[in-house]
């Protein structure tokens, strides 16, 4: 009886009502052992099942330490909640439902970031950008839903309106900059399902140009024609006209040449189609068409309308216009100069020498 009775005796107390016996303090241990044993024991099945499974981008030490440390975790919050710790009250919530809130949002977080990376690498070496952005947006999804849920787990979920409308002028202040987080997040979200474009695609935004360099969940980046870098909000870039110039595999390429007023414009017509069935990246489906489109002040402007494909649009313009050129040479049909021809409303008279002639 009296070994029984000093078993049971408090040896920790509080004013709260807070005591912890000899037999509480040997659960709590016995707890925490188990918890520590079990993650260990866990943690190292799933290491040797690395070695032998078909799924090492998910089956191994990584996960393993996830695995063992949720167990730790686990096996300290059961340790004092069986003590009595977690018991205590805080801003209208316990001790022990912040903990474990703080607990499942850490955890959540390790679950998103390696699911995010066991995406990409179960794509290999390189994975596509659709996949890089459907990561991205798994793991932030993820984070966002666990941290709300911790918000409920913790008990405060319910008081952080008030607590937002208490914080007076910073909460002001951080509702505005939210909303521009948000405002660039949702945006991220809709170009993701509207895929106006992807990584690696040539695009002109405004007056800005260049190749999407990385499409992230708040921003978008693009490398500029230079070689700069252009970092345009969601937001910003979701209510821009976005022009695609590789959306399509095949580009209409338009140009407009001038031969002077003497030259046979039948004659221009032809040498320029010849030179157009000459050239292998001009597509012959649809068919390149080359005909008189203005009588201009100086020449007979011509307009050469071709297809080709997307990412050989430039190339093909560059060579168009010397091939162009240098077969109206050949041919000897002139590509005037601009030329004015002014009136005078009084004679004029010229001055030869000594005398003057009108």
């Amino acid at each position: 009886m009296a070994g029984t009775g000093l078993w049971n005796s408090t040896i920790i107390g509080t004013g709260s009502g807070l005591g912890v016996t000899v037999g509480t303090l040997v659960e709590a241990v016995l707890i925490l052992t188990a918890a520590i044993f079990t993650g260990r024991l866990l943690r190292r099945f799933v290491i040797r099942a690395s070695k032998t499974t078909r799924l090492p981008w998910i089956i191994n030490q990584d996960t393993g330490d996830i695995i063992f440390r949720m167990f730790v975790l686990g096996g300290i919050i059961g340790a004092l909640y069986k003590i009595g710790v977690m018991a205590y009250s805080i801003a209208g919530t316990t001790i022990g439902n912040i903990a474990f809130a703080v607990g499942f949002f850490y955890f959540m977080y390790l679950i998103a970031r390696k699911s995010k990376d066991y995406l990409l690498l179960s794509a290999g070496k390189k994975p596509s950008p659709e996949l890089q952005i459907q990561a991205k947006v798994f793991y932030y999804t993820v984070l966002i839903i666990s941290f709300l849920l911790a918000l409920n787990l913790a008990g405060i979920g319910t008081y952080l309106g008030a607590i937002l409308a208490a914080a007076g002028i910073t909460g002001i202040v951080l509702g505005f900059s939210a909303q521009t987080v948000v405002s660039n997040f949702i945006s991220g979200l809709f170009m993701y399902f509207d895929r106006p474009m992807k990584i690696g695609d040539p695009v002109k935004i405004g007056e800005l140009g260049g190749v999407v360099e990385d499409m992230r969940i708040l921003s978008t980046r693009i490398r500029s024609w230079d070689g700069t870098l252009i970092r345009i909000p969601n937001e910003k870039l979701f209510n821009s006209n976005i022009i695609n110039l590789q959306r399509y595999p095949a580009r209409r390429l338009d140009v407009r040449i001038g031969v002077a007023y003497g030259e046979d414009a039948n004659r221009a017509v032809d040498v320029i189609r010849k030179t157009l069935d000459e050239m292998p990246l001009v597509l012959a489906e649809p068919e390149p068409l080359v005909f008189v489109d203005e009588l201009g002040d100086n020449a007979v402007v011509l307009s050469i309308r071709v297809w080709t494909p997307s990412e050989k649009w430039f190339a093909v313009k560059t060579e168009l216009l010397h091939r162009v050129k240098k077969a109206l040479d050949e041919a000897g049909i002139e590509i005037p100069f601009p030329q004015r021809v002014n009136w005078f409303a009084n004679e004029l008279k010229v001055r030869i020498g000594d005398g003057e002639r009108d």
